[in-house]
This record gives structure tokens, sequence and C-alpha cells, in this order.
């Protein structure tokens, strides 16, 4: 059996996957599917300084392709999450990752200093991408010196490893990348969710109360494939792949790309137990290959 243990900076994992934000809840919603610490890690929803309702119904809609949300980054806030749902957390045997959002670079830097003390915890992934909040969000992530100031802010106060998650929606993510490395990141994640919309003809109207949304599911798979392999040449760090990831012969792409790992999301709606799946499916790809290990892999595209 290959070896699938990976690093993302200092922090340690199993094997290379792990659940993208938003499409996991806080992992336990996931309990009676699947062993969690068969995972590489699980990343929990965005957490906010403060609590959040979220945007107005309806905010989700399905397409042929792909799934549209607007949920806007609805939870209770980071001390809910202290007080509340780690306790829960801390002693699962795998890496709990949390989701961190603001609204501005104040509230990313309070909510990082807030987790940082957390001893369970041991990597933040910041959110400066999320195109469905009016504030913030995605607001840092489409001008490098943006970004900048708010990984710089939330390195100073977070000493754990950071990990930016980066927004589609931009023209060239590889600056945006080497920005946020030059700032401190410890690691890229990439591609969140695509700005789209959908309209109901016969209504003549939106299927979102937000009108646009985030495009997430199989349709944003090659752009993401193609921008994490762009980035992953750009920088230094290690690159987190995701954006349509629906099975193990995908992740193994984000892998060939360049990717040290992968996220599951919009797939985890379709199947929960698919998490598991494509960590067996990764295995029995490297074992059929002849790769000892899943390190062999990474970047391993030939051209």
């Amino acid at each position: 059996m290959a070896d699938l243990k990976v690093n993302i900076g200092e922090l340690k994992l199993k094997n290379p996957v792990l659940t993208a934000s938003g499409t996991f809840g806080y992992g336990e919603e996931f309990a009676d599917f699947i062993d969690l610490t068969r995972l590489g890690g699980f990343i929990v929803k965005g957490t906010t300084l403060h609590p959040r309702e979220g945007n107005p119904y309806p905010r989700m809609a399905e397409t042929p392709h792909g799934m549209l949300n607007a949920v806007g980054l609805q939870n209770k806030g980071v001390h809910y999450f202290v007080e509340h749902i780690y306790p829960r957390l801390k002693d699962i045997d795998t890496n709990v990752i949390v989701n961190v959002s603001g609204s501005s670079v104040e509230d990313y830097s309070e909510t990082a200093a807030i987790i940082d003390e957390l001893e369970h915890i041991p990597a933040i992934e910041l959110n400066i991408s999320c195109p469905n909040v009016k504030h913030g969000g995605m607001t840092f992530g489409v001008q490098p010196s943006a970004a900048a100031e708010v990984v710089s802010a939330v390195r100073k106060a977070y000493h754990k490893t950071l990990i930016v998650k980066l927004t589609p929606n931009v023209t060239d993510i590889t600056e945006i990348a080497k920005a946020v490395e030059g700032a401190g990141a410890d690691s890229v994640s990439l591609i969140n969710t695509m700005l789209g919309m959908a309209i109901d003809a016969e209504r003549r109207k939106p299927l979102l109360s937000t009108v646009t949304g985030g495009l997430s599911g199989p349709c944003v798979k090659p752009v993401a494939l193609r921008m994490v392999w762009q980035v992953a040449k750009a920088v230094k760090v290690p690159v987190v792949g995701l954006g349509g990831i629906m099975n193990a012969t995908d992740a193994i792409e984000f892998l060939l790309a360049g990717a040290s790992a992968i996220e599951l999301g919009t797939a985890n709606f379709i199947d929960p137990a698919i998490t598991v799946k494509v960590v067996d499916g990764i295995n029995e790809y490297l074992d059929r290959h002849g790769f000892k290990s899943v390190n062999d892999l990474i970047g391993a595209l030939e051209i």
C-alpha cells in the first residue's frame, strides 16, 4: 500500500483529501456516513467574528452542470464556535481546520487570534474569495495589495498553518497567489466558486434572491485545474486544489497539476461518502501505477 501522507507547511495530513468549507457543516453531520478519522482533515463552515444571518431565501439553485449558492456565510460567530462546536470536535483524530471570513481586516485578524488559542485547531483557511457577501469576502481577493494587507494582518495574529483561499474571479490569479505568499501565507487553496446566475424564464426572475451567486460543481473543474496548474508553477508554498472534483480521477488530475492536497465540495451533497471513496481511489491508482508515495504524483504532469 502506498504512502498517502502529505504536508501543507507544518500541517501533516494522513492523506491529501480535505473537504471544502460550506459543504461539510461542522463534520459531525457526516459522521453517520463515514469515519471522519480516515480523512486528511475537514474544513468547517465559514466563521466570522460576529453572527451572520446570511442572505435571504432562495439562496441555492441547481443548474444543468453545477450548483449556484448565495448562502452568505450564515453562522453563529466565532465565540459560539469556541464555546459550543469546538468542544465536540477537538478530540476527533484528524485535522479540523476553520474557514475564517470577515468584513474588514480587523475582523479577520481578531477572529484568527481567537482561533489561534484553540489547541486542537492546527490551521485556518482564510476566505478572501467569497462572492456572496456585500462587505469583505471577495473584495479582499481581487487586488494583490488588498489580499496582501489582510494576510499580513492575520499572519501577525495567527501562528499556525495559514491557508489562503483564492477567488477565480480575477484576471491573473498568479498575481494574487504571489501577493499572499509574500505576505506570509503557508499555502493557498483554489478555486472558490465562480460568479454566476440563473433565471426562471417563465417568471422572468432570477432564481437567487441576490441575483448572482457562486457556481460550483463539475462545470468549473477545467477552469480550476488550469488555475491550480498556473499557481503551482508561480509560488513555492503548497497548493490545495478544489473546484468540481467529483471522484478519485478528478482528484488525481489536480495532484498531477501540482496540488499537494485537494478539497471535495459539491460532491458531498450528491454522495456523503465520496471523501473516503476518493481516498481509496487515490490509493488504488498509486498501487496500479507503481507509485510508492502520493508525493511522487504531485506536479508529475508530463508536458
